[in-house]
């Protein structure tokens, strides 16, 4: 009985490993990390799909909203801005956008988290719907009698006045301020979150310590606040931008949003803070949809503009709660100011830059953590790096070599074998995989191939790498990723990942030959 317990235990145990293993690999690929995998180059001709753009979810028609037909003269003209994305024009102020709109300024403000009535010309602004403007408008007070006369304060007491509040900061846009400043300045903190971390801090030191000028936070602040300017712009799709987007599958119709969630406290300052919108929730990705996309292209338009201007899809989402349907060429979207990705332009020449003797440039892998890159000794990039497979890493001296635009991923299903670990500089694992059984299955006839694309597990660009004094290629490289949120925590496939915002960057910077340190 008590080995029959412990049996049951034992496979419990492996069920268990099983399940935690696969959740710790990039989805679809729980067995395609057991195989050996080789890069393939592309053509730019295939990079991207047909343009297909998302169809607009249905919507209630609006009572107050545009009719077919001619015009009855005897009803009055309704608001001349129809609830949606307006962009601010010369001559406009909230109270005439108010008036044209038929929304109060003070809702006008409250939905878009205005606490001043300055705008600006080109400022996207978002008119509620009648719905969203009557729930955001808050509970009627109860009636007070008004005062007999004007209360004089007696001599000798003190005013029960209150000093006035001070202003509040915006910690969020401080922190993507920093963000974006580093960023534009190849001092990368991957995914913008607007969150001001340990991490941040410890980059905004580096940028410190390699700029003299620049010796305290306060200089910092006020160096990107003169560089940067406003933290955030807006962005509009373009129908182009679908080129890089799958189109949507069949998917039952979604059930009608909540109303936003409003703050009826009577507390004075109480604010009202709009629902986030909820994502509907995506399918799981399989092996076969990976193998059978002719391009891995990005999943949803967020997706897309998140890569676009380099931060966390979440962020993206509550920088834009009154999104909730499936966004389309002229949706509008309030972004972070960085220079933006342009996946595009990935096969744009030259590819790589030409190596200068008189400034010459070097690159390090530090605490396997970050890409550092020198021109002499200083240092003008660092951007975080994290290994697509655990035991990764590496010593001594390496070399860049070649590098391929648009990777395709292809295999025989081969089992991988890990090489041992060596004392002499290179490739190194500290815990060698068990050996494969020796029925391991057949490889294969034909190769299978994991299409180019921003959503390839090695991203938008692969440098091969070899050891130094060598030229040949090493079978793992430096690449992007297509899960930039997830690059730290789940396993895939390559060898040393980078978003493919800082890739795009990397492979520019770095010219043939470079040597690349382990430190």
């Amino acid at each position: 009985m008590g080995f029959t317990n412990l049996r049951m235990a034992l496979v419990l145990v492996g069920l268990i490993a099983v399940r935690l293993h696969a959740q710790n690999v990039q989805p679809g690929l729980e067995a395609a990390v057991k195989w050996k995998w080789s890069v393939l180059p592309s053509e730019e001709k295939d990079w991207g799909i047909p343009i297909i753009e998302p169809v607009p979810a249905p919507v209630a028609t609006s009572t107050n909203g545009p009719t077919v037909g001619k015009k009855d003269p005897s009803v009055p003209a309704g608001p001349s801005i129809l609830p949606g994305d307006y962009e601010v024009k010369k001559g406009d102020a909230l109270a005439i956008i108010s008036r044209k709109s038929g929304v109060p300024v003070k809702q006008l403000k409250l939905f878009n988290g205005l606490e001043k009535d300055v705008i600006r010309i080109g400022q996207i602004l978002k008119i509620p719907t009648q719905a969203e403007a009557m729930a955001l408008a808050p509970p009627v007070p109860a009636a007070t009698p008004a005062p007999s006369a004007t209360p004089v304060p007696k001599k000798g007491k003190k005013s029960t006045e209150k000093a006035p509040a001070e202003p509040e900061i915006d910690h969020v846009a401080e922190a993507t301020l920093t963000q974006v400043f580093l960023d534009r300045e190849n001092f990368s903190t991957g995914p913008i979150d607007g969150i001001d971390s340990g991490a941040l801090q410890t980059l905004s030191g580096m940028y410190r310590t390699a700029h003299p000028d620049l010796q305290t936070p306060e200089a910092l602040r006020a160096k990107a606040a003169e560089v940067v300017g406003e933290p955030f712009t807006t962005y509009k799709l373009k129908r182009s931008d679908f080129r890089f987007i799958s189109p949507p599958k069949a998917t039952p119709l979604p059930k009608p949003a909540s109303p936003p969630v409003v703050s009826h406290s009577q507390k004075p300052g109480a604010k009202t803070v709009p629902a986030l919108p909820t994502p509907t929730p995506r399918p799981p990705v399989t092996y076969e949809d990976l193998l059978a996309a002719s391009y891995s292209a990005y999943r949803t338009p967020w997706e897309f503009v998140a890569e676009k201007f380099h931060c966390d899809e979440a962020f993206l989402r509550s920088l834009n709660p009154t999104i909730k349907n499936t966004p389309t060429a002229e949706t509008a979207f309030k972004v972070p100011n960085v220079t933006p990705f342009e996946i595009e332009k990935c096969f744009d020449s030259p590819l790589r830059p030409k190596a200068d003797p008189e400034k010459p440039i070097t690159a390090a892998i530090v605490e396997f953590s970050r890409l550092e890159i020198r021109q002499g000794d200083q240092l003008i990039a660092t951007m975080p790096i994290s290994r697509a497979r655990p035991g990764l890493h590496g010593r001594g001296s390496w070399t860049i070599l070649g590098a391929i635009a648009g990777p395709r991923l292809a295999t025989r299903q081969e089992p991988s074998t890990t090489p041992k670990a060596t004392p002499e500089p290179g490739f190194a694992v500290p815990s060698p995989e068990p050996t494969p059984p020796a029925t391991a299955p057949a490889a294969l006839a034909a190769e299978q191939i994991l299409a180019a694309g921003p959503r390839n597990p090695v991203g938008v660009y692969w440098i091969n790498l070899a050891k130094a004094d060598s030229t040949t290629p090493l079978p793992y490289g430096l690449h992007g990723t297509g899960i930039p949120n997830r690059m730290k925590t789940q396993e895939s496939l390559g060898g040393l990942r980078l978003t493919n915002w800082d890739i795009a960057r990397a492979v520019r910077m770095l010219p043939e030959g470079t040597p690349l340190a382990w430190k």
